[in-house]
């Protein structure tokens, strides 16, 4: 991919100049030439993925969402966006570890390096407040990585044009935009909660290829990442050890398969070497064996109780103490993890830990280091059946050399008005958030 020039700012949502009618006519022209074209070569460019992000922007306030195609064609941008993204996100490891900010850092010419890291919890399908934390953030560049810790689709109305501008991003920046899985990223969360009815809506009788083709991309989605040695990442959180031993052969019976199965009569912690080995590219359960471990890092909750222990409020991954939170900061030698997966809903129902009216919680403060959970959706969800609304703030953090493990929060609130939009999924059915899941159903969609 050809190296872009630092870019630090995108035109945001003007709430002035938001029109929330729907259809033709009920807004001003569009920013750029429509439909889309896919660059010569499949170079990206910059400005390439800020016209995508304008002409998405637009079509959300400008068109019917069956209308999108006008805008993004599937076979000759979408086909090609995703195809390549994927093709990136396979190769990269269960746990992608990034350590260039550290020699981006060291070769900056000044003494105070400009390089940083930006951290960004769940989005949801909101997209204007996705394009205003990246007004407020500054754009990805060769000093400004960004690690998105998975969430992208369900609940808001506008999921896949949020995944398709962190597709871009991903494909202009391979080694300074890193995509992480979310537990919304499977096949049954989005049979529940809107992405697949979304796809489509938007896509018609193309919708069932552009939905599958969103699957596979999520199959490539990395779980983790840890950066510059000192800082781990990941969707829901920490993950156990899965130790195989073999079962017992029959005697007299030659070149028989030995079976391995999980040995989990007492929990313990995972390791690194573990967590690349497991099958990220099993959407939903059944989860087996070392396949337990992407199942734990999507849907696993801190808690104030010590120990660790099955998760029996989501039915899936584990719930960890304050103990287990230093004991995996002072093995791996870390300073902080840094994970997504609560909004307000969730929290509120959670004793003992601080709720997400400001976008993040410090949850745990140990001898190690610290523990924080990051929800990067203001005003969350976007479709609310209760009285009042949580109306909370969103918030990203930022890492800044020389050892990129003090966070700095950034809160931000809500972009208003967002145009109007129909739900993709029965809201008022589904208040809480993944809680009491049909496991089931989710191993039926396998």
């Amino acid at each position: 991919m050809s190296s872009p020039s630092p870019s630090t700012a995108i035109d945001p949502p003007n709430p002035e100049a938001v029109n929330c009618g729907r259809g033709p006519g009920s807004a001003s022209a569009p920013p750029v030439a429509i439909p889309l074209t896919w660059p010569p070569e499949g170079e990206l460019s910059v400005e390439w993925v800020k016209s995508l992000t304008a002409a998405l922007e637009w079509a959300s306030r400008a068109l019917p969402p069956a209308e999108l195609s006008s805008v993004v064609p599937v076979v000759s941008v979408f086909d090609p966006l995703v195809l390549t993204a994927s093709k990136i996100l396979h190769k990269e490891p269960n746990c992608v570890r990034i350590d260039d900010c550290n020699r981006a850092s060291s070769s900056s010419s000044s003494s105070s390096s400009s390089t940083r890291v930006v951290v960004v919890g769940d989005l949801h399908g909101q997209l204007h407040d996705l394009i205003f934390l990246l007004s407020q953030a500054g754009l990805p560049s060769e000093d400004r990585f960004f690690v998105f810790n998975g969430d992208y689709v369900d609940r808001g109305a506008w999921g896949l044009e949020t995944f398709l501008i962190l597709l871009a991003w991903k494909v202009l920046l391979p080694h300074r935009v890193f995509l992480l899985r979310g537990n919304h990223e499977s096949k049954y969360c989005t049979s529940v909660y809107g992405f697949e009815r979304e796809v489509l809506a938007k896509f018609g009788d193309k919708g069932k290829h552009v939905y599958r083709k969103c699957l596979g991309c999520f199959e490539g989605l990395p779980l983790a990442t840890i950066i510059a040695g000192r800082v781990y990442t990941a969707h829901g959180g920490l993950f156990r050890s899965v130790s195989l031993t073999p079962s017992k052969r029959s005697k007299g019976k030659k070149n028989r398969r030995i079976s391995f199965s999980p040995s989990l009569n007492a929990l313990s912690l995972g390791s690194f070497e573990e967590l690349s080995k497991a099958r990220r590219s099993v959407l939903d359960p059944p989860w087996e064996g070392a396949n337990l471990i992407p199942g734990d890092i999507l849907w696993s909750d801190p808690s104030m109780k010590p120990g660790l222990s099955p998760n029996t409020e989501r039915g899936i991954g584990l719930l960890w103490g304050p103990d287990c939170t230093e004991d995996f900061l002072k093995k791996f030698q870390l300073k902080l993890i840094i994970r997504s997966h609560e909004g307000p809903d969730a929290r509120e129902k959670r004793p003992g830990l601080g709720g997400m009216d400001k976008g993040y919680t410090i949850d745990h403060v140990v001898e190690s280091g610290k523990l924080i959970t990051l929800f990067s959706a203001p005003d969350y969800p976007q479709f609310q059946a209760t009285e009042e609304r949580y109306k909370n703030k969103g918030a990203y953090i930022v890492l800044k050399p020389p050892d990129f493990d003090n966070p700095e929060f950034h809160s931000f609130e809500a972009v208003t008005p967002r145009p109007k939009a129909s739900p993709y999924y029965d809201f008022e059915e589904v208040i809480d958030s993944d809680e009491e899941l049909d496991l089931a159903s989710m191993v039926n969609t396998s």
